[in-house]
């Protein structure tokens, strides 16, 4: 009879356990019906009030819900925090891809907390059209920030339209402010729409940019350096650094050819280089001037209250389209008008005013 031989591996399998030794069992039960618990609006609002970052997860994930029952819960908890809120710098970032905008934000953010601040930030990601899906990658890039006890990051989904990702981005800075959050900051990603919308909720704006001034000016819009309240020359550093110094002259004899700015404020351009840190304080440094002079000249309530005025108009607007699209009237018609355009049958201009029609005649009943 011929004798089996065994199949030798260096592969040694062992059992699993249903949790690694060190893990502590309670603490997972416990973790695991606090994610089962409902929570009131007062028990988040208690929550995010005392800076418990959880709940102040918890209630953005209301913020950013499409559904109308946690519409009126996110409603009512802003509602409750309003007062709470405004005691913030608010700072919008932008740049060219590639100019390492969360590098950037890492170690600013650590500077600051550094320096007793509690800081938060909010990344407005990419959105394919496609699959209204987005990339949720700004945790991952800023590792050390995110577990920084007195740093909080929330890349926000932007699913949908760009307008609805600001309001929804407009609201979580409330909530960041009430929990506590005394700077905010706010990533646009690339250099387009987000920059105005992310421009008319913050308090400073400002461009980061890499040497080699000359190309970089020729892919940068008009509008957004006119937006800028700061200049920043990133990686000079190394090799860089000579690169980084004939850049900064020529942004700054860039920046004279612009209009005078409404806040009276003159623009600057500085470098610095989040590896190794240098210029990184001189940034905050030049925020901390800007403020200064734009509270002293009534410059920065009176901008605040315009934006107020602008997210009120801007709600409303969002509030009309989606009841206008969604409308039992209106809604089932649209696709046959569309066609009627394709087809050249109705102008575009004919087939929007005729579902308009409709739609006021349906409001009238």
């Amino acid at each position: 009879m011929e004798e089996k031989t065994e199949n030798k591996s260096a592969l040694s399998v062992t059992d699993g356990v249903p949790h690694p030794p060190a893990t502590n069992s309670e603490a997972i039960e416990r973790l695991k019906k606090l994610k089962k618990k409902k929570f009131s609006c007062d028990d988040l609002v208690q929550g995010i009030l005392a800076g418990d970052k959880m709940q102040l997860s918890r209630a953005i994930t209301l913020i950013e819900s499409n559904l109308a029952e946690h519409g009126e819960q996110a409603q009512e908890i802003l509602k409750q925090c309003l007062p709470s809120a405004g005691n913030s710098v608010r700072i919008g970032i932008t740049g060219v891809p590639g100019v390492g905008k969360s590098t950037f934000i890492e170690a600013f953010g650590r500077f600051l907390t550094s320096m007793g601040h509690k800081v938060a930030v909010l990344a407005i990601d990419p959105s394919s059209e496609k699959t209204k899906g987005s990339i949720l990658g700004d945790k991952t890039r800023m590792e050390s920030l995110s577990t920084d006890p007195n740093a909080f990051i929330r890349p926000s989904p932007s699913a949908g339209s760009l307008g609805g990702v600001a309001r929804k981005t407009r609201e979580t800075i409330f909530l960041c402010e009430a929990a506590g959050f005394d700077v905010i900051i706010i990533e646009t990603v690339g250099v387009g729409q987000s920059e105005t919308a992310v421009h008319s909720m913050v308090d400073f704006f400002f461009l980061l940019m890499l040497a080699g001034a000359g190309d970089e000016l020729q892919g940068i819009k008009r509008g957004i350096m006119e937006m800028a309240d700061l200049i920043a020359i990133t990686k000079a550093d190394g090799n860089n650094e000579k690169k980084a110094r004939m850049a900064r002259i020529e942004y700054l004899n860039a920046l004279h050819l612009f209009p005078p700015t409404e806040s009276g404020w003159k623009p600057d351009v500085l470098t610095c280089s989040s590896v190794s840190g240098i210029g990184i304080d001189n940034i905050w440094d030049k925020i901390t001037e800007y403020r200064n002079f734009t509270v002293e000249n009534k410059y920065f309530n009176t901008r605040r209250d315009a934006q107020k005025q602008y997210w009120m108009q801007e709600t409303i607007l969002g509030k009309l389209e989606k009841n206008f699209f969604e409308h039992p009237a209106v809604e089932p018609k649209i696709e046959g008008y569309k066609e009627k355009v394709l087809k050249r049958e109705l102008s575009s201009f004919m087939a929007a005013q005729e579902l308009f029609d409709i739609y006021l005649k349906a409001l009238r009943k």
